[in-house]
């Protein structure tokens, strides 16, 4: 008898039967003394499409919605299907004893998994590999501490929830807004809200008026001023918005230094001219900063973007090719940042395998290999996956291609980073009175490089040296000038400020109970917020502009005519932030009755979003599709699908879903 291995791609089965020992070949499964390996191709089990749940909902008719199905039942992808019967003749065959689930170590490998399992009707027990990195040894130890799957069975029921929540809320909104105003619209629980924020910003962008501005400054020989005004303006809020990486624009760093009229800072500069000067105070502060956290995927995400100019989805797919291909680094699909304890050894032995130019640097005196705890290692904030950080496979640098380099680069370090110490520097500021007026100085001087000899530290390595001044010292204005400038807009939207606002969606919100509530949920999870920013551009509500991404006029248009629920993030961040909780409870009884609450909710949810786009206001017309293929080619994304036919005059909905690729057949039995 032997063990049946189910991975999720053919890659990483192969690299599971290589490391057993399994090297005969079956068509579709690979096969050793021991272990049966074969895979699935991503989802080869999927929900049934509305029209092949019910006949009616094969043709679009407001009158059939909402769609409210007791149960949702499950279907074999067409073009998957060779492969299903492959994997559905392993499990049920009289040679294999028992199951070992070997797909992603997630909540979306455990779906596809349960799946499969189940449209395959197999009985046979399961067990669970649990892993975070594919090297050998990381295999070889995941498979000498297999897990019951039942210990699993609450993500499972996390995941499924989430999966036939997104088909209620999509099919129903997505067909009713379509259908109320004849036009190939999507609406979804993450990719509405985040189109929202996007809608957000850009508005803000045109709404904002530049206002002149001139800014006096002095300068005293070995240092310059700026002219302090005593009576500065509130902050401008939409100047404030935040940039690329979520902090508060530069712009209003020093909103005291602004004169708003052109006179008074000529007069100003007229009056310092050659004037004495003392200084007021002079003050120098020491400051520490602690190397950065270790990467999860957004954090990695939105770094890369700000570095390399990389899109989320880009980023996504190199960290898959460094952890799937080239097993250099651990499962990228993670929200922590933490380590467990236990992996210290072999962080010790990671850093010993790096090539040059990363062995100097681990070689360094200042390197310190005993990591304290609470920063970095930290049991209690992993979830299912630790931080990203590297494998101790050897690495090739040659084998990985420019922009597989440059992302491994970066994680690397990261981690060497945190075993530098703080960088510190002296912080100055002078403040220098001429008669009536004063002038502000500040600088940054270097103290202890630290990390920043490891890594890029962006603007805060930037250096500005001040002299060392006491209170009472003399000087004088020896040029004054003046210079105009304009206030700013926010920033557009780029992948790295979407990602910010996706994980940190509940961070504006209003209500303080509310806003702690969602402190550790946001717009989808690290593993889909990627796919979801793709999808908006792929449907036409938004396009990229340079490194920006901007909301188009179609996406405009749906933020103004759906609800303001299903655009908020609140509504999904309580919906993520359900789920989470629902993959934590043990007890049966109550993730069952966790799971009811939770899909009671969506289905009340789903009637209101039809209610709502049968009175939404008449009058808006959509852009229609510039031709036949085009609309043709959305059809086949629709939320429909091809089992559900438009009703005369109406569209199809897009629900970005593509279509897996065979690429083994089911024939062949185990040997």
């Amino acid at each position: 008898m032997k063990k049946l291995i189910v991975a999720e791609k053919p890659s990483v089965g192969r690299d599971i039967a290589r490391v057993l020992g399994a090297k005969a070949r079956g068509e579709g499964y690979l096969y050793g003394e021991e272990y049966v390996i074969t895979w699935a191709i991503g989802h080869l089990v999927s929900l049934c499409e509305p029209g092949e749940v019910d006949e009616r909902y094969r043709q679009w008719r407001m009158a059939d919605l909402p769609m409210l199905p007791e149960r949702i039942p499950l279907k074999v992808l067409p073009n998957t299907r060779a492969q299903f019967e492959v994997v559905r003749k392993l499990m049920n065959s009289s040679r294999i004893d028992s199951i070992i689930c070997a797909t992603d170590s997630a909540r979306e490998g455990e779906l596809i998994f349960r799946y499969i399992y189940q449209m395959a009707k197999c009985t046979k027990p399961v067990e669970r590999l649990w892993i975070s990195s594919m090297t050998d040894e990381a295999i070889r130890q995941g498979f000498a501490n297999l897990r019951p799957a039942s210990e699993y069975d609450a993500l499972y029921e996390s995941a499924r929830c989430r999966s036939e929540a997104d088909w209620l809320v999509g099919m129903n909104a997505s067909r009713a807004f379509s259908l109320r105003y004849d036009a190939h619209l999507s609406v979804g629980r993450v990719q509405t809200p985040t189109l929202s924020l996007i809608v957000r910003r850009d508005r803000e962008i045109e709404a904002f008026v530049p206002e002149e501005y001139w800014e006096v400054r002095a300068n005293f020989g070995d240092y310059e001023g700026l002219w302090i005004n005593p009576n500065p303006r509130p902050a401008d809020e939409a100047e404030a918005g935040a940039d690329e990486g979520g902090k508060k624009s530069g712009e209003r760093r020093l909103p005291d230094t602004r004169a708003y009229d052109r006179a008074t800072a000529e007069r100003v500069r007229d009056a310092v001219k050659g004037r004495p000067a003392v200084v007021e105070e002079s003050r120098t502060e020491h400051k520490r900063f602690k190397p950065p956290q270790l990467f999860d995927l957004t954090s990695l995400q939105r770094e890369a973007n700000q570095k390399f100019g990389f899109s989320a989805d880009r980023t996504l797919k190199l960290a898959q090719a460094l952890y799937e291909t080239h097993k250099l680094i651990t499962y990228p699909r993670t929200d922590s940042r933490y380590l467990p304890d236990d992996m210290r050894p072999k962080i010790r032995k990671v850093l010993t395998l790096l090539p040059e130019p990363y062995a100097a640097l681990v070689a360094a005196p200042e390197m310190n290999l005993n990591l304290s705890s609470g920063r970095y290692y930290d049991n209690a904030r992993i979830s299912d996956h630790h931080a990203i950080v590297p494998t101790d496979r050897r690495p090739n640098l040659q084998s990985l291609n420019p922009d597989e380099r440059r992302l491994y680069d970066l994680i690397v370090r990261r981690l060497i980073a945190a075993h530098y110490p703080d960088y510190e520097c002296d912080s100055a500021r002078i403040v220098t009175r001429v008669d009536e007026h004063r002038f502000r100085s500040t600088g940054t001087t270097p103290a202890k490089e630290g990390w920043h000899a490891v890594y890029d530290a962006g603007e805060d390595a930037k250096e500005v040296r001040l002299p060392k001044l006491e209170p009472g010292d003399a000087r004088r204005v020896e040029r004054a000038s003046i210079k105009a400038s304009k206030t700013k807009p926010p920033r557009a939207h780029t992948d790295s400020s979407i990602l910010n606002l996706m994980e940190n969606a509940g961070r504006d919100i209003e209500d303080e109970a509310l806003r702690e509530q969602m402190k550790s949920s946001g717009l989808g999870t690290p593993a889909t917020r990627a796919a979801v920013i793709e999808r908006l551009i792929e449907v036409g509500y938004a396009k990229r502009s340079g490194k920006s991404i901007v909301s188009t006029e179609k996406g405009r248009q749906l933020i103004d005519v759906v609800p303001v629920q299903i655009a908020s993030a609140v509504t999904t961040g309580k919906w993520e932030k359900a789920l989470a909780e629902l993959a934590g409870y043990a007890d049966l009884d109550q993730r069952r009755a966790k799971s009811a609450r939770f899909m009671s909710g969506i289905r009340r949810f789903s009637q209101f979003l039809v209610d709502a786009a049968k009175q939404a206001p008449a009058g808006v017309q959509f852009e229609r599709e510039a031709s036949k293929a085009r609309a043709g080619r959305a059809a086949k994304r629709t939320a429909g699908k091809a089992s559900s036919k438009p009703a005369e005059g109406a569209r199809r909905p897009a629900s970005g879903r593509k279509k897996g690729k065979s690429v083994e057949s089911s024939r062949g039995e185990i040997k």
